[in-house]
């Protein structure tokens, strides 16, 4: 029967997999906690801000919006997360419990995988109502909640389970290198599932792409106006590409090194650069925020509403009114001349 090594320090483990615990602060860990203060206080500016204003403004009270209302409380619960490593980290590694250490791990696995599975309901949402022709999803309330919910037991079952049995203190040979408590296995299960969540995002916007274009060109043939149906088509071929490559940009670097510590290679130096990458993957919960928020026109007006008292002030006295907007910035409202519905709206 395998020994279990429940009552070992942190250090025990950290030095049983070739991790150096330095009870000094270095010039690495300085730059490091530095950088990691500094983006997890964006990331909390912005979701804050992103989870307010949908909120105060009626209209987003939408199944679309309230997804991106939990992809930013994911966002949210990630800086909080990150914040509390970069307070738990460096020389005071070696003061956490083994309890304290699966907290810190379990909060960034949690919060990381909510985010990345809401980023998958929202394609999956912005693919059913393109298909169905609709510039909101006419999905229920009810329903809805339940994808939130079902997002957040996924996130909540994946962060712990490292603490109640996907852990190496029962097997050190399995011990992974970059997190020395955690089992290589989930390390390498974490990484494949965030790339299988990847191309399955690929593969829904992949669709909407052509479907939408499909569509434009049809239009084009009964209508003379050419540049604009053109512009929407270039505008939605825009927002697919920045939707992603944020999202490999800031999480292909990652799942790499985890994939390759889970795998177990020798030869690969992930620890020298692998606090830099989670840093690059946490950066994506403030990118989330710019990309499905910020280059929408009416959350950019409810953005300045709530950030400008006087502003607010004067909207007090003044009776309030509604602008057309023709191009948001994310993709132009093109409407179709069979049934007057949008075909495309400004968050995809």
């Amino acid at each position: 029967m395998a020994r279990c090594h429940y009552n070992e320090s942190v250090g025990f483990f950290y030095n049983n997999s070739g991790k150096e615990l330095s009870p000094h602060w270095r010039p690495k860990d300085v730059v490091v906690v530095a950088l990691g203060l500094t983006v997890s206080a964006l990331v909390l500016l912005t979701n804050l801000l992103v989870i307010a204003a949908i909120a105060a403004n009626r209209r987003f009270h939408q199944p679309i919006y309230y997804l991106l209302g939990n992809l930013a409380a994911a966002d949210l619960f990630a800086g909080v997360a990150y914040l509390f490593l970069m307070f738990h980290t460096g020389p005071r590694t070696a003061r956490l419990s083994l309890d304290g250490w699966f907290l810190r791990q379990g909060l960034l696995d949690t919060s990381l995988t909510a985010s990345v599975a809401t980023l998958l309901a929202i394609a999956v949402e912005r693919h059913r109502s393109v298909m169905a022709v609709q510039l909101h999803s006419r999905l229920p309330r009810g329903r809805v909640l339940l994808l939130i919910m079902g997002v957040w037991v996924a996130a909540l079952g994946l962060g712990l389970l490292p603490a109640h049995s996907w852990h190496c203190l029962c097997a050190l040979d399995r011990c992974s290198r970059m997190a020395p408590l955690l089992s290589r296995a989930y390390l390498a299960a974490w990484a494949l599932s965030s790339l299988l969540v990847f191309l399955l995002m690929v593969a829904v916007y992949t669709r909407i792409y052509f479907y939408v274009r499909r569509r434009v060109q049809r239009m084009a043939e009964h209508v003379s106006c050419h540049p604009r149906y053109r512009e929407t088509t270039l505008s939605l071929v825009k927002t697919v590409v920045i939707i992603l490559g944020a999202f490999v940009v800031c999480w292909t670097p990652a799942q790499v090194v985890l994939l390759l510590d889970g795998l177990n290679c020798k030869s690969c130096d992930v620890l020298a650069v692998e606090k830099y990458f989670l840093l690059l993957a946490e950066a994506n919960s403030l990118v989330n925020a710019v990309v499905y928020s910020c280059r929408d026109a009416e959350m950019r007006r409810t953005f300045r509403r709530l950030l400008c008292c006087q502003c607010l002030r004067r909207a007090a006295h003044k009776p309030a009114r509604c602008t057309p907007s023709t191009h948001t910035g994310t993709s132009a409202r093109l409407v179709l001349p069979e049934n007057g519905h949008p075909l495309v709206d400004s968050i995809l």
